[in-house]
């Protein structure tokens, strides 16, 4: 008889991002995961092919719970899209860590392709077409995956910024006093005003 089955891909995934979240990205591996769960490196052979497969089931458990389904049709187009906006970042945003793999594994990512489907649905139902709406669904993730990565290594509230304001007036007059106000900006303040300017400017 075989061994009994004693990990799941749920508690894998579990390990993976509690490394992920304590010690950053770069930590991940096969090793650290296996020490997370008290076992040996090989024994995690026996449930994942590599660190790959890791990353995906990673991803899979960052997204699992994203909401596809789609605003009320009533609403403006850029206000529903700004929903599944919504939507996204508050999956993502309790492990920003691992933002970068929903990047590298979006294509294999139930969540993402369903998330990315609705979203594609509404652009068609505003009037996008062809380039304009490859291009509008690239802008809506490059936004969301580069404002979550500022929001995690540089926020408004942190140091670079306090530095930034501190800079001699004479030589950075716009740089300093821009940094000064910036302190004051919330993180959902940042997220969401920048997202405006991004719909506004995307038009079918």
């Amino acid at each position: 008889m075989p061994r009994p089955r004693s990990l799941t891909h749920d508690r894998l995934a579990s390990a993976a991002l509690a490394v992920i979240d304590r010690d950053g990205l770069a930590a991940l591996s096969m090793r650290t995961v296996a020490k997370e769960l008290g076992v040996s490196t090989m024994a995690l052979y026996r449930y994942v092919r590599d660190r790959e497969e890791l990353e995906r089931l990673v991803v899979d458990a960052v997204l699992d719970g994203l909401d596809a389904e789609p605003p009320p049709s009533d609403m403006p187009w850029d206000r529903r899209v700004e929903a599944m906006v919504r939507r996204l970042r508050d999956s993502v945003s309790a492990h920003p860590a691992a933002v970068p793999l929903t990047v590298t594994h979006r294509h294999r990512a139930p969540g993402a392709l369903r998330w990315s489907e609705t979203v594609l649905a509404i652009l068609t139902e505003a009037g996008f077409r062809g380039d304009r709406r490859v291009i509008a669904l690239r802008a809506l993730l490059a936004y969301v995956i580069g404002a979550l990565q500022l929001e995690h290594l540089g926020p408004l509230a942190g140091e670079g910024t306090a530095v930034i304001s501190d800079l001699g007036q004479a030589d950075f007059p716009q740089l300093s006093a821009t940094a000064r106000r910036a302190r004051h900006i919330t993180d959902e303040q940042e997220f969401f005003g920048g997202l405006t300017a991004l719909l506004r400017g995307l038009r079918p």
